[in-house]
């Protein structure tokens, strides 16, 4: 039977029965965290923990356990799951209670949920290259967040298909700001840009592992914001995420960078890359 986490324990998927007053089905009332496993290692798992507590607490809800008994129990996830190569997907929601728009008694206790998937890294695109398109950006004003209220990604992503792209580059007022799952960078004289880190856009922990890494072998990153136009005219463009990584584009609309990803872009894969290694060399 498959093994999932609901409210701190181990158990099998079947046993586990989700109310309908639960307020992560009446509102998307809840925020969530995806952490990448390779061979077996959780990545950056401590950086997703700060970030679901973060979101947490700008909602208001408050988590009983630890964010390092709440890691332990992903850890215990992935062992009673077996998963190899993939990812662990964790909600909390606010709870069960009757359908109200404000927030139940403060007796009520988060619901906590979990489950693996298994997925093998996107290497061939991560070669090759990838297209996007460029979309307004119709979300709310609190991106920061990661809540499960993704409706406005969902239709961000479904744009991004319609058009046979892999990814929708999203603005407001024609400053870029995320794509629909990734952050987005731009190359433009071997200095690297992406909009910084406040409530426009989720501060993904792929893109804060991308800053470090690229600042400490010297390359130029700035926190910075760009316009639709200079997107446009990059030397190079790349998204990156959890599970994309670093995702080379090599073509926005009508407009295509190169056949290949860039040079800049192919330092940072093989950084990142050297840093997902550094898992299975701890480990053995």
């Amino acid at each position: 039977m498959e093994k999932v986490l609901w409210n701190g324990k181990i158990v099998n998927k079947e046993d586990v029965r989700i109310s309908i007053d639960d307020r992560a089905f009446h509102f998307g009332d809840g925020v969530y965290e995806v952490v990448r496993v390779y061979d077996g290692e959780l990545y950056l798992a401590d950086g997703h923990m700060k970030r679901l507590y973060d979101s947490a607490r700008k909602i208001g809800i408050q988590l009983d356990m630890t964010p390092d008994d709440f890691l332990a129990s992903l850890v215990e996830l992935r062992e009673a799951t077996g998963l190899i190569d993939g990812t662990i997907y964790v909600q909390v929601s606010r709870g069960e209670w009757p359908r109200n728009h404000a927030f139940p008694d403060q007796s009520v206790a988060p619901q906590i949920v979990g489950f693996t998937k298994q997925a093998k890294r996107p290497l061939e695109q991560m070669k090759s290259g990838v297209k996007a398109t460029i979309i307004e950006d119709t979300r709310w004003l609190h991106c920061d967040i990661k809540s499960i209220s993704l409706l406005g990604n969902v239709l961000a992503k479904q744009k991004a298909v319609e058009a046979g792209c892999f990814e929708s580059i999203q603005h407001r007022d024609g400053v870029v700001t995320e794509g629909s799952s990734t952050n987005v960078f731009i190359v433009k004289d071997a200095t690297v840009y992406t909009h910084p880190a406040n409530h426009l856009i989720l501060n993904g922990i792929t893109r804060q592992r991308i800053i470090e890494l690229g600042r400490k072998e010297g390359i130029n990153i700035r926190e910075e914001a760009f316009t639709t136009d200079q997107l446009l005219q990059a030397d190079e463009v790349f998204v990156a995420g959890t599970t994309v990584e670093i995702m080379p584009v090599i073509q926005v609309d009508d407009k295509k960078y190169s056949d290949q990803p860039g040079p800049v872009t192919l330092k940072l894969q093989s950084l990142l890359n050297e840093d997902i290694s550094q898992l299975a060399s701890v480990k053995h």
